[in-house]
């Protein structure tokens, strides 16, 4: 119901339960951030690509095994810490991540593709929050990352009105980056842009976003060091040398 696939330097986490709109139950949430440990220990992997399958994202979390669970304290706690544990195992993974949306993102899945760092998503794609059809409250957490994407207002317009938005409107309101007709060659294309170039540039900038989210304003004596290394390492001397040769970069 997950599949892990490494293709040199993408690697693909696929959401496969096409019968549930990708739905996911318990064990699906608790398996995810061990395959996206996987996915990041593999030294040839540049990029995590997070997709579902059979024409839809993920619906959410399974509110079927929800509903016939959530009264046990035991099972609430094991499911919260799951989803939680997948959400910041999303977000602060160090390698970039890529939400490839086909088809409906509601819920846990829209939750899912916001802890990416980059969402595409085709012209049929649906994107919502819909915690208030439910009576539920969405996690902190989660609301930061929502607010860090479209901003307090229309976050708040999300979640006071469970509203489903199309994909034109999710690309006005930042809720996803860009709107494609061919999500396949788009993947692709930004992939390859992503393995071209320089994953010491990449990871850095990845980590210190994700500290200027967190609420960093300034450097401190490791972003400094860190600045200051990069001008004698194998990236910036490849890129210098390419530059000189008026020919695109070869970083490894």
């Amino acid at each position: 119901m997950l599949n892990l696939t490494i293709a040199g330097p993408r690697a693909t986490l696929t959401l496969d339960r096409p019968a549930k709109r990708n739905a996911l139950d318990l064990a699906m949430w608790e398996a995810l951030p061990q395959l996206v440990g996987t996915a990041m220990a593999d030294p040839a992997v540049r990029l995590l690509v997070v997709t579902g399958a059979g024409g839809a994202f993920c619906a959410g979390a399974d509110i079927g095994e929800f509903s016939v669970h959530a009264a046990d304290p035991a099972w609430r706690a094991r499911n919260n810490a799951a989803i939680r544990l997948t959400q910041t195992t999303l977000a602060r993974a160090p390698k970039p991540v890529l939400a490839a949306i086909d088809g409906d993102a509601i819920g846990g899945g829209l939750g899912i593709a916001l802890a990416c760092d980059v969402r595409l998503a085709t012209r049929g794609s649906r994107l919502g929050l819909t915690p208030a059809k439910l009576g539920l409250v969405y996690p902190l957490h989660d609301t930061k990352l929502l607010v860090d994407a479209v901003g307090p207002a229309q976050a708040k317009r999300m979640l006071f009105t469970a509203r489903v938005a199309d994909a034109g409107e999710a690309a006005r309101i930042g809720l996803v980056d860009e709107v494609v007709d061919d999500l396949a060659a788009a993947v692709d294309d930004f992939a390859a842009r992503v393995a071209g170039l320089s994953a010491t540039t990449q990871f850095a900038a990845k980590a210190i976003v994700r500290r200027i989210l967190d609420g960093a304003t300034d450097d401190d004596a490791d972003s400094a060091a860190q600045f200051d290394a990069a001008f004698t390492g194998p990236d910036f001397i490849a890129g210098v040398a390419a530059f000189h040769a008026r020919r695109a970069a070869r970083i490894e």
